[in-house]
C-alpha cells in the first residue's frame, strides 16, 4: 500500500461518523440485540480509549474530545478548544489525557476540569500515536513526519526528537516495565528503544509491507505486530527473534490489543472484521463480520469490553467471551 493510500485509510476509516452509542449483550456470532441506545450527540469517533479505572470513555468528534460516563450513560465533559484530534491517551493515573492533532500538536488535558493544562508543540506533521508507560513521566508521541518525541511530562526538560524511522510511524506502545517502547513505520521496519535515554536498541524486520500495529504482551516477554501485509507476527523481546506469524485477515490489519491475562490477541482489519486469537496456538477463537472497516477499536482494563466504531456509523460495546 502506497502512503498516499495508507493516509486515507487513517483519517478517512479511522474517522467514523457517529450519532448513537449503543450497548449490546454478550458477543455472539449469530446474533447481536440491541439493550440500549444513546442519541446525545453527533459528530465523527476517533481514537477511542477507557480511562484507566474502566469508568470513562473518551474518543474524538474531529472537533472536541467526549468523555462518557459509561455507568450513568451519559457525557460527562467535553473538551473544547483543539480541533482535528486523531490521537487520543490517557496517563496512567487516569488524571490527565493527552490528544494529538491533524495541525501537528499534543494537549494535555486535566481530567476532572477538563481545562487544557499546557500544550506540546514539536511534530512537523499530523500526529496520530501516542502511549504513556507505566509511571506516566513520559509521553511517546509519532505521526506523518517520521520523528517520534519524548516529552518529560513530570518534569517538562527539552523533548528528544528521534527520527531513525525511513517513513511515517504509524504505531507506539511502551513495555509494561516501562523500559522500553515499541515503533511501527511505513518503512516495514519495528524498532525498539530506550525510554530514559531514546537509544535504539533493535530494530525487528520482517513485514514486506508497511507496519501499523505493534503491541506487548502483558508480561512484556513478547511483542505482536501486523499491518499492510495482512500478516500479525509475534516477537520475542528478550532475543528479538519472530516466534510466529498468524495468516487470518484478508487486508491490513490496524490494531492489536491484549487481553489482560494475555492469552487472547484482538486484531481489527480493513477486512471489515475484528478476530480473537489464542496467542498459545494461534487458533481464531471468532470472528466478528461487520459492513464496513472497523479501525476505532478500545479494550476495558479489566478486559471484559471492548468498544468499536465504524460498522454503522455508531460506537458499540461488547461483552468479550470468557476462557
Amino acid at each position: 500500500m502506497n502512503r498516499n493510500r495508507i493516509v486515507g485509510f487513517l483519517l478517512v476509516f479511522l474517522s467514523v461518523t457517529c450519532h448513537e452509542i449503543l450497548v449490546v449483550p454478550p458477543l455472539s456470532a449469530q446474533e447481536l440485540k440491541l439493550r440500549e441506545k444513546l442519541n446525545e450527540y453527533a459528530g465523527d469517533a476517533l481514537s477511542p480509549t477507557f480511562n484507566p479505572d474502566g469508568k470513562t470513555l473518551a474518543w474524538s468528534d474531529g472537533k472536541t474530545v467526549k468523555l462518557w460516563d459509561l455507568a450513568a450513560r451519559k457525557l460527562r465533559t467535553t473538551l473544547r478548544g483543539q480541533t482535528d484530534v486523531l490521537s487520543v491517551v490517557f496517563a496512567p493515573d487516569g488524571k490527565t489525557l493527552a490528544t494529538g492533532s491533524k495541525d501537528k500538536s499534543i494537549w494535555l488535558w486535566d481530567v476532572a476540569t477538563g481545562k487544557q493544562v499546557r500544550p506540546l508543540i514539536g511534530h512537523s506533521g499530523p500526529v496520530i500515536a501516542m502511549a504513556f508507560p507505566p509511571d506516566g513521566k513520559t509521553l511517546v508521541s509519532a505521526g506523518f513526519d517520521g520523528w517520534i518525541i519524548l516529552w518529560d511530562i513530570a518534569n517538562g526538560k527539552d523533548p528528544m526528537i528521534l527520527n531513525n524511522h525511513k517513513n511515517m510511524v504509524s504505531s507506539v506502545a511502551c513495555s509494561p516495565d516501562g523500559v522500553t517502547f515499541a515503533s511501527g513505520s511505513l518503512d516495514q521496519t519495528i524498532k525498539l528503544w530506550d525510554i530514559a535515554t531514546g537509544q535504539e536498541q533493535a530494530t525487528l524486520a520482517g513485514h514486506t509491507d508497511a507496519v501499523m500495529a505493534v503491541a506487548y504482551s502483558p508480561d512484556g516477554k513478547a511483542l505482536v505486530s501486523a499491518g499492510d501485509d495482512r500478516t500479525i507476527k509475534f516477537w520475542d523481546v528478550a532475543t528479538q527473534k519472530e516466534r510466529s506469524t498468524i495468516n487470518g485477515h484478508g487486508s491490513t490489519v490496524y490494531r492489536l490489543i491484549y487481553t489482560p491475562d494475555g492469552k487472547t490477541l484482538v486484531s481489527t482489519s480493513d477486512d471489515r472484521t475484528i478476530k480473537l486469537w489464542n496467542v498459545t496456538t494461534g487458533e481464531e477463537l471468532s470472528t466478528l463480520a461487520f459492513k464496513r472497516p472497523v479501525t476505532a477499536v478500545t479494550l476495558s482494563p479489566d478486559g471484559k469490553t471492548l468498544a468499536t466504531g465504524g460498522d454503522d456509523s455508531r460506537i458499540k460495546l461488547w461483552e468479550m467471551p470468557v476462557r
